[in-house]
């Protein structure tokens, strides 16, 4: 089972996703978005399941900072933005093979672990 989390080390959802699956001694990969953006194709998985309006973290300081509360722009647009500046999304975003998950989700982390168990 590959968890991937992709996060920012000084998000309290990610490091609540971090605690999750480190408390049920499930190794995972953690990509810290500062360091490094999230690929076109992966952040393309998450917005073809929840749509680019719900990784939007629109109660963010980074998202009112931004003024996008009153702009109106293009996806590809949009998504050069969020590479900029992760904070912009509900972190943090889980993967395990096609189960993904969105922010605070422990419903959703569990489900993963569900799902990856041998039967």
């Amino acid at each position: 089972m590959i968890i991937q989390i992709f996060g920012v080390k000084n998000s309290t959802a990610t490091r609540a996703a971090e605690r999750f699956f480190k408390e049920r001694r499930v190794a995972f990969q953690f990509v810290d978005l500062k360091k490094k953006p999230m690929a076109p194709g992966e952040i393309g998985r998450f917005v073809e399941r929840f749509g680019l309006d719900q990784l939007l973290d629109s109660e963010s300081a980074a998202y009112l900072d931004s003024g996008l509360k009153y702009l109106k722009m293009p996806a590809p647009e949009l998504l050069a933005r969020i590479e900029a500046e992760p904070k912009l999304l509900k972190l943090p975003l889980v993967r395990s093979a096609s189960r993904l998950s969105v922010g605070d989700d422990e419903a959703g982390w569990k489900a993963m672990l569900e799902f990856t168990k041998p039967r």
